[in-house]
């Protein structure tokens, strides 16, 4: 028993005879921060701030065969979509093929049960933004509604891929 709180007046005595810490704030250099990148600027070197204009499409220019394989995809993503009667596994495989990965992501755990729609009822039509070659809105009418489809590229050449199916308003 004497050991121990021999040990113990030791521990005291050491941590009462250590000088304390000191608490006053050094002396720092007054410094003013500087940006370690460049600011970013969007096109036209206007600010990146909401409200602000779209940039052109840089290069990307829409054509007709832009917009008829547009057109295209639309139909195939909702025709595979549309199919509630299919096997959940061969469902979404068979829509992967037309999405993009975070759609194929967002559409992997949807129960085909569940949707309304089980035909496509007339050819998809376009809503297109001129300044923007990188995206489109497709309306494809189905026998519960119409669905809005949002459809992106990564370049002129790259493949329209669905990446979100909007179902109709009540």
């Amino acid at each position: 028993m004497k050991k121990p709180l021999a040990l113990l007046a030791v521990a005291l005595l050491c941590v009462s005879c250590a000088p304390a810490a000191n608490t006053t704030p050094a002396e720092t250099a007054s410094t003013t921060p500087t940006a370690s990148a460049p600011v970013s600027l969007s096109a036209n070197s206007g600010p990146q701030a909401p409200g602000g204009t779209i940039p052109a499409s840089t290069g990307i220019t829409w054509d007709q065969a832009s917009k008829d394989k547009a057109v295209e995809i639309a139909q195939k993503a909702m025709g595979d979509f549309a199919r509630p009667n299919v096997e959940e596994k061969q469902w979404a495989n068979d829509l992967a093929r037309w999405l993009t990965p975070q759609a194929t992501a967002d559409y992997s755990a949807v129960d085909p049960a569940n949707i309304p729609a089980n035909r496509v009822t007339g050819p998809a039509t376009l809503t297109v933004d001129e300044a923007n070659g990188y995206g489109v809105t497709a309306a494809v009418p189905t026998n519960a509604g119409t669905y809005t489809l949002q459809l992106l590229r990564t370049g002129k050449e790259a493949p329209w891929k669905v990446n979100r199916l909007t179902p109709p308003t009540a």
